[in-house]
């Protein structure tokens, strides 16, 4: 499974070019004097929605569970999401997750509605699959950051958001890998 995403993660940040998200200037407040590369907001505007991805998934897993791994790591990535957004504002793009609403995206040519739904579906077999689930989104999010985005990125507060995140997706990594090895 993790390949298939990967590679889909990958083709959607190469179609997110020319889709209009990326583009600043929609009045939505904010604004810099720094100029954010397509990539840079690309990355911004896809990693917003993938720690949303990941918060919402948690965030059904510890519903199903109450397993308190669930319950820290998706307020964890509510903070993620907030960091990115300060990054939306900065550089006044448009904000992909206007509706909150848990597993519902906005549609940028890649299907996040369904891999959220995907993954949850997966983590209802056991506890077990559910700590999979959160090993998988989190080795998707350490890939995407560090392969994908963190060779694109000039802008200095960038690097810091996408740095710290990726700090936090190993620290959740390990908290997840840490609960599989528990009996």
């Amino acid at each position: 499974m993790k390949g298939k995403y990967f590679a889909i993660a990958m083709i959607v940040l190469s179609c997110l070019a020319g889709t209009g998200w990326a583009k600043g200037g929609n009045g939505n407040g904010g604004g810099s004097a720094a100029v954010l590369s397509d990539k840079e907001a690309e990355h911004i505007i896809f990693l917003r929605q993938e720690e949303k991805l990941a918060r919402d998934v948690y965030g059904a897993l510890y519903s199903t569970y109450g397993n308190k791994t669930f319950l820290n790591i998706s307020a964890s990535e509510q903070n993620h999401m907030d960091s990115v957004e300060g990054l939306i504002v900065t550089y006044n793009l448009e904000d992909p997750a206007g509706d909150d609403s848990s597993c519902v995206f906005a549609d940028i040519d890649f299907d996040f509605t369904a891999l959220c739904n995907e993954l949850i579906t997966a983590g209802q077999g056991s506890l077990q699959d559910a700590l999979k689930v959160g090993v998988f989104i989190e080795e998707m999010d350490i890939h995407d950051i560090e392969d994908v985005m963190l060779p694109d990125v000039a802008q200095t507060d960038v690097r810091r958001v996408l740095t710290n995140l990726l700090a936090g997706s190993y620290n959740h990594l390990d908290a997840f890998e840490k609960s599989l090895r528990l009996p």
